[in-house]
């Protein structure tokens, strides 16, 4: 059937419907004015049939998204691809000018740090799952595969997109039952720090590790750049997790005892340092689908300043300099700064608890008691026991022997000592020279420019009375 066959009827249908016909209505004495309506009625008709031929022909033009997809965004070219410490960028083929991806919803065997392996729930073999990176003005085409042992979906988190592909079970769609496989699609209307995650039974899905981080970069004219340039561009999932010492799966009930922190599904002293060049622009890219706690991010030596969150760039105007920002639940924090500053700089939750790992939580207070032949008595029945704690951290005792598949609470040696720090902490690494990005290794300090036991002879200059 010919395409002006269908319009004419589609356009006859609603005249049909009242008992008209052509004949008729020129019969009537208000022919000219039915007509006339008539008229409109298959102008609209006709508009209607073409946008959906449009449609067909260019995936891009749908009626709830304005914005037309263009030449899907190449990098190195259209952008300069995200640097994700610790995971892995999510590949694409482009079919008939959309870009296709496919995440893969699974039972993953995962590494937090150094001695503390669990079984979680990710994506495509990974925790938490690979990193979705795109140019606004892509149109892109997601398939999920269901490989668990319960139904999921995936919800695209801040992504303007139609009511169809929100990926809410019961509301948007029906669940994706377990082997069956999904399409997703739309044209991203924005650029940003953005995220996934699954919107059914999401208490134990996502506190089992299933989530992901979202980049669009910003799509420009030819030959225009944006300025100022980023020379490294990170990407963080801030998360947290409940892992009882000696366990091997997570907890995914918990609601308040978090004991393992993660920056991208890393704990210290597992997480991996981000390696950026003097006087460099970098950007950090945070995303928090913690399950309750928001993280006060701290970077030492250095200030930034907040230019984007999940809902859009923040203006100019907007912008006021920082050493912590606040990542609320949910919701993604971009910041910039340059790094001047040579050195090891600490980047981590200044949260207390959230820098502290399995055998930091839970203890008894034995601050301030005495416990003067208590190791004697008790080593009689268990050899290895330490009482730690009357004298505060007790570091060196944290970082012994722990139970099996556990890690200590702090983190690992550092070049002066025992690092006090665990969970979600990370070291942004500044060098002149930092070749192919990968760790250098510790920052050796100038001569005279580190901090030192004082002398009796400058503790006597200065009139420091011990």
């Amino acid at each position: 059937m010919s395409s002006e066959h269908s319009r004419e009827n589609t356009g006859d249908t609603p005249l049909r419907a009242a008992g008209l016909t052509r004949r008729n209505l020129l019969k009537s004495g208000t022919a000219a004015a039915l007509l006339s309506g008539a008229a409109m009625m298959l102008g609209r008709a006709a508009a209607a049939a073409e946008a959906a031929t449009s449609s067909a022909v260019n995936p891009g033009n749908t009626g709830n998204d304005p914005e037309k997809s263009q030449a899907p965004g190449q990098p190195g070219v259209d952008y300069t691809p995200v640097i994700a410490p610790d995971t892995a960028i999510l590949p694409w083929t482009v079919v008939d000018g959309v870009k296709v991806y496919h995440l893969i919803a699974e039972e993953v065997r995962h590494e937090f740090a150094p001695g503390l392996t669990a079984t979680c729930w990710g994506y495509n073999g990974r925790v938490h799952g690979p990193l979705i990176e795109a140019v606004e003005g892509d149109r892109v085409r997601v398939y999920v595969t269901n490989r668990l042992g319960e139904p999921t979906t995936v919800h695209w988190h801040g992504v303007l997109l139609d009511n169809g592909m929100d990926g809410m079970s019961g509301v948007t769609q029906a669940a994706i039952q377990p082997g069956e496989t999904y399409r997703y699609e739309w044209t991203f209307r924005q650029h940003g720090t953005l995220m996934y995650h699954p919107h059914h039974d999401e208490m134990t899905q996502m506190a089992m590790g299933m989530m992901g981080l979202i980049v669009v970069h910003p799509r420009t004219a030819d030959g225009q750049k944006i300025a100022p340039k980023i020379d490294r561009d990170f990407a963080l999932m801030l998360s947290e997790w409940r892992i009882v010492p000696g366990t091997a799966r997570p907890v995914p009930t918990e609601m308040t005892d978090f004991n393992i922190l993660t920056i991208n599904g890393r704990c210290y002293p597992g997480t991996a340092p981000l390696v950026v060049g003097t006087n460099e622009r970098v950007r950090i890219r945070m995303g928090n689908l913690s399950a309750m706690e928001h993280h006060a991010m701290h970077i030492h030596g250095h200030a930034f300043s907040m230019t984007g969150t999940d809902g859009g760039t923040v203006a100019e105007s907007a912008r006021h300099p920082e050493t912590t920002i606040l990542v609320p639940v949910g919701s993604t924090r971009d910041i910039e700064f340059i790094a001047d500053r040579p050195g090891d700089w600490a980047f981590h939750c200044h949260m207390s608890h959230h820098v502290m790992n399995q055998m930091g939580h839970g203890l008894p207070n034995v601050l301030g008691i005495r416990t003067d032949g208590l190791d004697q008595r008790i080593a009689k029945l268990a050899p290895d026991y330490m009482t730690m704690g009357a004298n505060g951290g007790d570091m060196g005792a944290m970082m012994m022997g722990v139970p099996p598949n556990s890690i200590p609470m702090l983190g690992g040696q550092g070049p002066f000592g025992p690092i006090g720090m665990g969970g979600m902490f990370t070291v942004l690494k500044v060098r002149d020279q930092i070749g192919d990005g990968k760790d250098p290794g510790w920052y050796q300090q100038p001569a005279g420019t580190g901090a030192r036991a004082a002398t009796a002879d400058e503790l006597r200059r200065d009139g420091i009375t011990l």
